[in-house]
């Protein structure tokens, strides 16, 4: 890794972890940051159907979390859609009781199991999923990859639309402490210690995904990175300072892009 990012990273200590005054100016914080995360998604085209979701753990109620409508379009989405959702999987604040079942039974259980992530993020990426295939984690190809080296799990247990909560315990037990988890013939799930970093390890492991799949598609013996710089570059590169700051300047994009999503 280069002395300007790491300086600039050093720099970035300041700024991060944030601070608020009160939870309501958290809570909108995050609010926000989610709204931005999905638009960012469909803007980078992480948006099937009605597949994939966000969510931020309330400030207040750690053990509620702010989610997408089911059936919103991610270009759609605005601060005030949000949906505030309990442990019991009840829509307790939002103008909708749309709920996605696979969200529940997947957030609540890695956000129950990591009291750290305040976001979680997934969804049916094409080369996330096509990578997902393989049955196999990603290797150290590039920089952007190393963010993942030794900190992400594979999942291979699928067995269909995930409508229960006891597959949900199952994915949050692989991804155990790891900021990401490939969950095998389904796509990916990152996980962050704010809505800005989940968003950022999403996207970049989705193009980490695309990488590794060019990668091997024009050579059959790809150069990964050696272990000890692979893993040197992960503790710069894929620390939680790093990922809020990687996500700042596509949340002046979306903001310029898109300010709807505000309301």
């Amino acid at each position: 890794m280069s002395t300007e990012l790491s300086t600039n990273l050093e720099l970035m200590q300041d700024k991060y972890p944030m601070k608020f005054g009160s939870f309501e100016e958290e809570r909108l914080h995050r609010k926000q940051r989610l709204a931005a995360s999905f638009r960012l998604f469909s803007l980078f085209g992480f948006d099937e159907g009605v597949a994939g979701h966000i969510t931020a753990r309330d400030p207040e109620l750690p053990d509620h979390f702010w989610v997408n409508p089911f059936g919103m379009h991610f270009s759609q989405v605005r601060v005030s859609d949000l949906l505030l959702v309990n442990d019991e999987g009840k829509v307790v604040e939002g103008n909708s009781n749309m709920l996605n079942r696979a969200a529940f039974a997947i957030h609540s259980s890695v956000h129950k199991a990591r009291p750290d992530a305040v976001a979680a993020a997934h969804a049916h990426s094409f080369y996330g999923k096509t990578f997902s295939s393989l049955g196999r984690l990603l290797d150290p190809l590039t920089q952007d990859a190393c963010i993942f080296y030794n900190d992400h799990g594979l999942y291979n247990d699928y067995s269909g639309v995930v409508y229960e909560t006891e597959e949900g315990e199952r994915i949050a037990e692989c991804l155990g402490s790891k900021k990401a988890v490939i969950l095998q013939n389904h796509g990916l799930l990152t996980v962050g210690h704010s809505v800005e970093s989940a968003a950022w390890w999403y996207i970049t492991m989705e193009r980490s995904c695309h990488a590794q799949l060019l990668a091997e598609g024009a050579s059959t013996s790809p150069i990964p990175v050696a272990h000890e710089a692979a893993l040197a570059t992960m503790q710069h590169v894929g620390s939680e300072t790093a990922g809020w700051c990687c996500f700042q300047p596509l949340w002046d994009k979306i903001v310029r892009l898109q300010p709807d999503f505000l309301d």
